[in-house]
């Protein structure tokens, strides 16, 4: 009987130490699913008071660290030896050292080559992940650079400081042919080409054809013609024609992310981009302040996107 209670002590103590251990082992915050241990905490929290201020303090660092080595394994960034070793040679040069004798300096403060390439290779991650971040949580809205563009063009203007700038603009006509199921690229380049041809001989013009064959149908209706525009509003390929291309004179066929297209300038004319400048202006402005201000502390811009819930500190 003495044994069997000697037993059953032995068991329920066992339970208990099991129960213990499993309590200390609490889960005190979760960050995008993936939990933080209450031992975690105490680990990071070291040598300082076990507070409630620096138990805090100790969370804030694992969870920006858990955020860090994510975006690091998200931005898959691959460094290349040759960008280390031109960083490296770039370190040398500036401290006026040939290769060789910033290696022998290295090694003289202890630092293996391997460690320090290691190191470089570290630092750029860091600042393409840094980068990206900040990049992320920039946030800018169409109403936000129309006003604050306005006020700046308008207190230019008032106060006499108002700079014109003037950029090419340029009237243009163009027809478009889409691809599908029963039309290729090289069918819809053809049917341009035979348009275009048509045109120069004169058996239509381009507002008829366009009329009859664009598949923009709102400029199709006008003839082809895209009104007086900047070369910037359009697709880069678009734009890269129009500046390409002489006054009176029909493209060939070329393509865009819309289709298939030939266009002609129809006249040329220099436009009043003031405006224009100072709503990039505005852009630049907004752009760099919300820039500097995420780059103060960029591991907190990781916070915005990230799911983080806090238990118990």
């Amino acid at each position: 009987m003495k044994t069997k209670w000697i037993k059953f002590l032995l068991l329920t103590g066992c339970l208990s130490l099991a129960s213990t251990s499993y309590a200390v082992e609490k889960v005190v915050a979760t960050v995008n699913g993936t939990p933080i241990l209450n031992s975690q905490v105490k680990q990071a929290l070291g040598k300082r008071a076990n507070t409630e201020a620096n138990r805090a303090a100790a969370l804030d660092d694992i969870i920006d660290d858990m955020l860090v080595q994510k975006a690091i394994k998200d931005a898959n960034i691959n460094v290349s030896q040759q960008q280390i070793q031109q960083i490296m040679h770039q370190i040398a040069n500036e401290n006026g050292l040939t290769y060789g004798q910033f290696l022998d300096a290295l090694d003289y403060q202890g630092i293996g080559e391997a460690k320090f390439r290691q190191q470089i290779a570290h630092q750029i991650i860091m600042g393409e992940v840094r980068n990206k971040a900040i990049n992320e949580s920039i946030s800018v809205s169409r109403e936000q650079i129309e006003k604050l563009g306005m006020q700046m063009y308008n207190e230019a203007k008032q106060k006499g400081t108002l700079q014109t700038v003037k950029s090419p603009q340029y009237l243009v006509s163009h027809i478009l042919i889409k691809t599908n199921p029963l039309l290729n690229d090289a069918q819809a380049k053809k049917q341009l080409s035979d348009l275009r041809s048509d045109i120069i001989a004169g058996k239509t013009t381009f507002a008829a054809a366009a009329k009859s064959y664009s598949k923009d149908y709102l400029s199709g209706a006008n003839g082809g013609s895209l009104g007086w525009n900047f070369p910037e509003v359009y697709d880069p390929e678009f734009q890269a024609m129009i500046k390409n291309s002489k006054k009176g004179v029909i493209s060939q066929p070329f393509k865009t992310q819309y289709g298939w297209h030939i266009l002609e300038v129809v006249d040329k004319r220099e436009g009043d981009k003031t405006k224009e400048a100072y709503m990039q202006k505005a852009y630049q402005q907004v752009v760099n302040q919300q820039a500097m201000e995420a780059s103060k502390d960029w591991v907190k811009t990781l916070r915005k996107s990230a799911d983080i819930k806090i238990l118990q500190k």
